[in-house]
């Protein structure tokens, strides 16, 4: 995976802490989700990426 991917996912997973920070503040219980959502996203693509990575080398 390239360094813009890379970025893209921490991006990724940031913005899901937000959204779950934010939710806990606010009581919302689907923003909550939706960051959680966010950061299982970013996890598993960053989990794809450490896979292709070691078949690279």
């Amino acid at each position: 995976m390239g360094l813009a991917d890379k970025a893209k996912n921490a991006a990724q997973d940031a913005a899901g802490k937000v959204k779950e920070a934010v939710g806990k503040a606010t009581d919302d219980d689907g923003l909550r989700n939706e960051g959680k959502a966010d950061q299982g996203k970013a996890s598993l693509k960053k989990a794809g990426e450490n896979i292709k990575d070691a078949f690279k080398d």
